[in-house]
């Protein structure tokens, strides 16, 4: 089977199950967004301060992704094992802090000026999320060595199951019935609650029995912690989890800084938002699939055959962002109006469905270069480029725009500066990156596998 091929399956197998994920999140919306504006300010707030916290957690698990594939390309399967029983340590680290941050929120509500009427919702909502992370970033784990090894399906198919008890689970608690009141946007954490122990608890029988585990052998003792390989899961990974947390948090920082302009604005750009993260499924899919080969191919000791992987990808990445810009532009009113039935939110929606089409191109691109420096150990990079031009001129710029002015001009009170700005920085990063990429790749030199040396 040819590259593309293989590689555009196995993302097809990833994206389904991107999308079923993202279900979480857009049925979420669109319940709360129904229950009430109040519901979907306050899950506007809340999700984008645990999608934060999660994200770049969760970026700390994803860097495993080429170091399992690299020693698969080396046919190291027993090292494999061993390596992904020392994640479980790093796994518990990462969890004790990110369960902290979820349930201390307060000073981040206040600092944001994050309005009264949403903060006790906020904080109940993240509360029950701080008891859903384990779960979840167990599963990532999971996912992550799945990927590794170019076997996605059994993930994907365990994601659709978890959405279709997700979908209801939120219906019925955030409404109330059958003896249950309603509990607004809390009833949606208590529904990811639920359906994330569901999905860890079917991981672990899939790894007990299904076949394409056996060479591995995951199932033995677990060894002492070995902190030089852990330290060496740390050096991808914190600067791989800071990047993924510098990204969102100028992305999802936005929600707060725009609660201040009132529910619409706050609605608003939740759905701009939800529409703009169901977009970045497919390049984060294509990213996926195509870095497992990438490492696969630099592990095997074959750097042309990594090289041919990375122009293949960017030219397929490219051409399809470009489509999903057009749908957007076209489709924005339709798309609004299906997130929520206010007027005034369905307004403001599509105005901000303009910027997020042109975002979309440009974050497609930048995601992708991300994956693949990883694959060849660069990520510190990436991570200034984010801090300098995300952070800097996407939120900070915004910030301006929206309440300062600049140039002499007024502030304009308006969503709209944010994604502009945002847009812009993006923009700039998906550029640099790609300039980075292709010198790296460029060089053609075979790729050592310096962590894995030992087993």
């Amino acid at each position: 089977m040819s590259e593309v091929r293989l590689i555009s399956r196995h993302a097809g197998i990833i994206l389904v199950g991107q999308l079923a994920v993202m279900g979480f999140g857009v049925a979420d919306t669109v319940i709360a967004g129904r229950h009430s504006d109040v519901a979907l300010a306050a899950l506007s707030v809340g999700s984008a301060l645990y999608i934060s916290v999660y994200v770049g957690l969760m970026g700390v698990m994803q860097a495993l992704l080429p170091i399992w594939a690299e020693m698969l390309g080396a046919r190291r399967h027993q090292a494999v094992g061993q390596s992904v029983r020392q994640s479980l340590y790093l796994c518990g680290f990462i969890t004790l802090a990110g369960m902290t941050a979820l349930l201390l929120p307060g000073p981040l509500l206040r600092w944001a000026q994050v309005p009264e009427v949403m903060q006790d919702e906020v904080q109940r909502y993240l509360a029950v999320l701080a008891f859903a992370l384990a779960p979840s970033l167990l599963f990532k784990l999971y996912s992550t060595f799945n990927q590794s090894l170019g076997k996605p399906r059994l993930v994907t198919w365990l994601q659709l199951a978890a959405l279709a008890i997700k979908i209801p689970l939120s219906l019925w608690w955030v409404s109330g019935g059958a003896g249950i009141d309603a509990m607004g946007a809390v009833g949606c954490a208590w529904a990811t609650l639920v359906v994330n122990y569901v999905l860890l608890v079917l991981a672990v029988v899939m790894l007990r029995t299904q076949d394409i585990y056996h060479p591995f052998q995951v199932w033995q003792a677990m060894e002492r912690p070995d902190w030089q390989q852990i330290g060496r899961f740390l050096r991808l990974g914190i600067p791989g989890g800071l990047a993924y947390l510098v990204e969102v948090t100028s992305f999802t920082l936005m929600a707060l800084f725009i609660a201040r302009l009132g529910t619409v604005a706050s609605a608003g750009h939740q759905i701009a938002a939800s529409v703009a993260t169901v977009l970045y499924m497919m390049p984060l899919s294509l990213a996926v699939a195509s870095s497992a080969r990438v490492s696969y191919w630099l592990g095997a000791g074959r750097p042309d055959r990594a090289q041919q992987v990375v122009f293949m990808i960017l030219k397929l990445t490219s051409l399809v962002s470009i489509g999903f810009l057009a749908i957007i532009l076209i489709a924005r009113q339709f798309l609004a109006a299906w997130y929520s039935a206010s007027a005034e939110v369905v307004a403001m929606a599509s105005m901000l469905l303009v910027w997020v089409a042109f975002y979309h191109v440009a974050d497609a691109l930048q995601a992708l270069c991300a994956f693949l420096l990883r694959c060849y150990q660069i990520a510190i990079a990436p991570l200034i480029l984010y801090g300098v031009l995300l952070w800097g001129l996407g939120l900070y710029g915004g910030y301006r725009l929206a309440y300062v002015g600049v140039f002499g001009y007024a502030a304009t009170q308006n969503a709209s500066s944010f994604w502009l700005a945002s847009t812009v920085a993006i923009g700039l990063v998906a550029l640099c990156l790609l300039g980075l990429l292709l010198y790296t790749v460029g060089r053609n030199r075979p790729h050592p596998l310096a962590y894995c040396k030992t087993s």
